[in-house]
């Protein structure tokens, strides 16, 4: 065989021949195929090298998760405390209050303020009351009136010291006792004001013992005058009927004899009474307050408190008449006749001198008009015996004014303890 390459021109061989059929070698005419991008080498049938980098990227992130996680799990504080911890310092300042705030007005009743526990035969409670001139205490008749006949007085002052206290005398009619305690270990006496003065509005803060919790302060404003409000008097014709001063600050039971005061520290009612919804549903006692409390003016318990030391009782201002309960038109009408053994006109008294008479309607009192009997007692009481008040009257339907000067019924006798 020749070599004969002529066949294969340049132009017309290929770059490359497929490898002949059971090919043993190369042979003429056979070259290396045309060369490509190189391909990165690569173990028969295994991962490429790419997927080992990333996992050994995402096990190295891992471990440092895991070192960082365990390494807080070994040292961190045990049950979540810190004992590095430290809260910023108190403040520092001045604790002082203004004389006119109330906690100045309350600093100063305070100490005035005390709190009674009274024991009878076979009852108990207690109230609370306040030091006048003299060393006396002030309270209501009825925080004292179960120790009346026989029981004992105990006084718990601002100091948390305590001393045993006899009833110097007290008047069911108005609501009013003054106890003398065998020490007072230097409480000062409170001031009295002017409840004449108080209108409507006025700020007032109450203190006292509600529920036992002695050197309780409240505060609220005078929500109205001259309620007739019955105080937990005793039964009976002359129960305690006030002329109260109404009040939305909180008083509750235990706050009962304990003062209101304005805002200048002067007392200028006791606290004897509250409006209710109700009973308690479990104790069956009555409920806390609505905001409705009732002080006797100050004015009063100043006469009332000064007999009751002086002579051991306390009169109750009249005119000498007798309500008709019955009548229900306008003003307050005169019984016609005797009711129980009572004429309605006293003879020689206050309304008799002045020319009322049986069946005469009253219609107002010193200007002011009277809607019903428990109006004209509590405006009558409200005055001194001895004080002159105008009355208009209808008089067989004809419009008079009389003057008629305040009497008093007789004293009722003193039972101290």
């Amino acid at each position: 065989m020749t070599d004969d390459t002529s066949a294969f021109d340049p132009p017309e061989r290929p770059d490359f021949l497929p490898a002949p059929y059971q090919a043993t070698g190369l042979g003429p005419g056979w070259g290396p195929p045309p060369p490509y991008p190189p391909v990165p080498a690569r173990t028969a049938g295994g991962p490429p090298v790419r997927l080992y980098l990333a996992l050994a990227v995402v096990i190295a992130l891992v471990a440092g998760a895991a070192g960082s996680c365990g390494t807080y799990l070994l040292t961190r504080p045990p049950s979540g405390t810190d004992p590095s911890y430290r809260m910023s310092a108190v403040p520092t300042g001045s604790t002082s209050r203004a004389p006119e705030s109330v906690a100045g007005v309350a600093s100063r009743v305070l100490p005035s303020v005390v709190s009674l526990e009274v024991k009878g035969n076979q009852e108990a409670g207690t109230g609370s009351g306040f030091v006048i001139q003299g060393g006396y205490i002030v309270t209501n008749n009825h925080v004292v009136a179960v120790a009346a006949q026989s029981g004992e007085i105990r006084i718990r002052f601002n100091n948390r010291r305590s001393s045993k206290a006899q009833i110097v005398g007290r008047d069911p009619n108005s609501d009013i006792a003054v106890v003398k305690p065998e020490e007072t270990f230097g409480a000062p006496e409170i001031t009295l004001g002017n409840s004449d003065g108080v209108v409507v509005g006025d700020p007032v803060i109450a203190v006292g013992s509600p529920l036992g919790l002695t050197g309780t302060v409240t505060t609220g404003i005078v929500s109205s005058l001259n309620r007739p409000v019955e105080a937990g008097g005793e039964t009976g014709s002359d129960y305690a009927l006030i002329n109260a001063i109404q009040t939305d600050a909180a008083i509750n039971p235990g706050n009962s004899g304990g003062p209101l005061v304005n805002a200048s520290g002067q007392v200028i009612g006791v606290n004897s009474a509250i409006a209710t919804l109700g009973s308690g549903a479990l104790l069956g006692q009555p409920t806390g307050s609505i905001g409705l409390g009732f002080a006797i003016p100050i004015n009063h318990v100043r006469r009332v408190a000064q007999e009751l030391i002086t002579t051991g009782a306390a009169r109750t201002s009249r005119i000498g008449i007798t309500i008709d309960q019955e009548y229900q038109g306008q003003g307050v009408r005169i019984a016609s006749g005797a009711n129980r053994g009572e004429p309605a006109i006293t003879p020689g008294g206050p309304a008799d001198k002045a020319g009322l008479k049986p069946g005469d309607v009253i219609l107002e009192v010193d200007g002011q008009p009277v809607g019903d009997s428990r109006e004209l007692i509590v405006t009558i009481r409200s005055k001194a015996p001895g004080d002159r008040i105008a009355i208009k009257f209808q008089h067989d339907g004809e419009d008079k004014t009389a003057t008629v000067t305040v009497g008093a019924a007789p004293a009722v006798t003193a039972r101290p303890s």
